[in-house]
Order: structure tokens, then C-alpha cells, then sequence
């Protein structure tokens, strides 16, 4: 299957975009080139194609060697700067290939890693998961491949992970893009504890099902198209694969960063130029245990990206009207105009 993009939106003149009309012929998925075989998918993902090469990095941390899987795109005619993209927690490097293919073909090199626990990279069974240590990881595998300065582009979680290098890395980090990010918010001010135990329970008690029905109620608003089938077909071949619990940790383990290490009371520490792209009918937030009232509170994108952006030193905001958690496959013509203006 091709990664294929909804050209949904057309961005204009304005920086902060509302009530944008929708525009653009749907691009159909094709047959599945990656369709989850009998036997589902192991968990590096053998089999699994990737849009470009994938490659190998060994991570030496915590008493361990791990492998980090990364994508290193080079264009013909190069400009000279390098945009490094980090994929949300339920996804991998893989859904990023429109935006590998936009910003190569404007000159950029990209770089693209699985972080450690996702996607190709090595799923370790015991790992003090921190955004800090995902971004030292990071930072080793840039080194590795000569990279220096670089502008950094995270989706979901890797907008939190993207925040953490701004932060680390200020002098490297040229530009920070915020893709409808979690953590705009602190959910462990507002729902209760989990611990990784209960988390892993969930994530044992998920269903093919389930992953559909949550991404088409929550991404999509209950209207799903075949171009997004791509998105399920990893989860769901981990489901159905040999390595389903040695993911389903890894997931566990996660959700606990996630949930533990806010990045939002740092956000005027941020020095680097900021972009925030955000989809206002988004809702994605970390509710599990809360009451109706919180629930319903929590997740007003809308409402967080104006004040991350106020937050900010020195953020742009453009907000996508009627578009949910991913812009880039939704409304992707919106989403590159103002990603492509921002990086020049």
C-alpha cells in the first residue's frame, strides 16, 4: 500500500487558518502491498515495507545494545539543512512519507527514526522509557550520520518528544513544528494514576476492532475512508503476530512516560522558532478513569493550542478547521503549505 494523502485543504494567506472549506479529490488506498498475513507481523516488523531504505543504528544504553530503525532520505538537489520527523505513539516512521517525499523534493535531507519500542526498533523487556533518554537516542543516531543543526517536526507524542530536544539541544535545534502534539495539557492533574500493570492489561484486552473503531471515533470523527487503512495495519498485525505481549509491554511502558512527563510547563523555556499545526477537532487526551465532567473537559485542542502558543516565545499558530488529529493525513495540502513556509 502507498502512503497516500487526502488533499483536503487549500492554506490561506492568513497565519491562523478557521473555517477553511474542504477541496481536493480523495486519493483511494491501493491493494495492500503490506496486507497482515496469516500470522500477523513480528515485532521488528519483518516484511512490513517501509515508503524508503530503513537502516539500523545500535543504541548502547542502560546495560543493553538496541537497535534503532531510521529512514535517511537525501534529496537530488540539496539545500543544505536537514528536518528530522518523530512519529506519534501509535504509529511509526512509516506514515510519514508524503511529508519525506514534500521535503525532499524542496531540498531538505530528512530523517526519519523508529524510536526505541516502536515501529522497527528493538522492543526491549526492561527500559526506564524517558523522553530524555528517546532524545539522547536521537541526538546519538544524528551524530552518527553527521548531521549538526537540524529543524525537528513531531506528530502526537512526537510533538513531546520534539519539545524535549528543543529543550535539551537549543543549539541545534533551528526550527520546532508541533503537529498536533499530546501533553498540551498535564492529564495527571486531572485522572487518576495507572500503573504499567493496568496499562499492559489494556493494551492485552485490545482488539482489530477496537483499534479501528478508536481511531475512526477519535482521528476521523466516525468517518472512515480506505485511505486510512494503512494506519491499522500495523497495530492490528501485532495483534494477531507471535510477539503480541513483548509489544503490548513496550506500549505499557510508554503510556507511563507519556502520562508521567509533561512537557507543557516547560513551553516558555522553548528558544527555538515554533509552528503549531493544529487540527481544531481533535480530542486525543489520556482520560482512562476519569469522571464524565473531566472527560469531557480534557482535549479541547482549540482551546490548548492557543495556549501553547501563547506560551511559546516565539510560536506561530495556524489552526485547520474541522480537521482532527492528523493533518497530515487529512487535510495535507493545509498542512504542507504551512509546514514548507515555516522550515524556509
Amino acid at each position: 500500500m502507498k502512503w497516500n494523502h487526502l488533499p483536503a485543504m487549500t492554506l490561506s494567506a492568513a497565519v491562523l487558518l478557521a473555517g477553511c472549506a474542504h477541496g481536493g479529490e480523495e486519493k483511494k488506498a491501493g491493494p495492500s502491498t503490506r496486507a497482515v498475513k496469516q500470522g500477523g507481523l513480528d515485532a521488528r516488523l519483518t516484511g512490513y515495507d517501509y515508503p524508503f531504505p530503513v537502516s539500523t543504528f545500535v543504541v548502547e544504553a542502560q546495560q543493553q545494545k538496541l537497535e534503532m530503525a531510521y529512514m535517511d532520505v537525501r534529496p537530488a538537489q540539496p539545500n543544505g539543512r536537514t528536518v528530522v520527523l518523530l512519529h506519534g505513539k501509535n504509529f511509526s516512521g512509516a506514515y510519514w512519507a508524503d511529508t519525506i517525499e514534500l521535503l525532499r523534493d524542496a531540498g531538505y535531507r530528512v530523517v526519519v527514526p523508529d524510536q526505541i519500542g516502536f515501529g522497527k526498533s528493538s522492543k526491549p523487556e526492561r527500559f526506564q522509557f524517558s523522553f530524555q533518554q528517546l532524545a539522547a537516542s536521537t541526538r546519538d543516531l544524528l551524530d552518527s550520520l553527521g548531521v549538526g543543526d537540524f529543524s525537528v517536526v513531531g506528530h502526537s507524542m512526537g510533538g513531546m518528544l520534539a519539545t524535549r530536544m528543543a529543550l535539551m539541544f537549543p543549539e541545534r535545534v533551528e526550527k520546532l513544528a508541533l503537529v498536533n502534539p499530546i501533553g498540551l495539557e498535564d492529564w495527571k492533574q486531572h485522572v487518576p494514576y495507572r500503573t504499567v500493570d493496568e496499562w499492559y492489561a489494556q493494551e492485552l484486552r485490545a482488539t482489530p476492532e477496537g483499534v479501528k473503531r478508536y481511531m475512526e471515533q477519535n482521528y476521523f470523527d466516525g468517518q472512515w475512508k480506505p485511505a486510512y487503512d494503512a494506519l491499522v495495519e500495523m497495530p492490528i498485525g501485532w495483534m494477531q503476530g507471535p510477539d503480541w505481549q513483548q509489544v503490548a509491554w513496550n506500549a505499557a511502558l510508554t503510556y507511563d512516560m507519556v502520562f508521567t512527563q509533561p512537557v507543557v510547563h516547560e513551553f516558555p523555556e522553548v528558544k527555538a522558532e515554533t509552528l503549531l499545526v493544529i487540527g481544531q477537532r481533535d480530542r486525543t487526551a489520556v482520560r482512562t478513569g476519569s469522571d464524565a465532567a473531566v472527560h469531557a473537559r480534557l482535549g479541547n485542542y482549540p482551546q490548548l493550542g492557543r495556549k501553547a502558543a501563547a506560551a511559546i516565545p516565539n510560536a506561530t499558530l495556524v489552526e485547520l478547521a474541522g480537521i482532527g488529529h492528523l493533518p497530515q493525513v487529512e487535510a495535507f495540502d493545509a498542512y504542507a503549505a504551512a509546514l514548507v513556509g515555516f522550515l524556509r
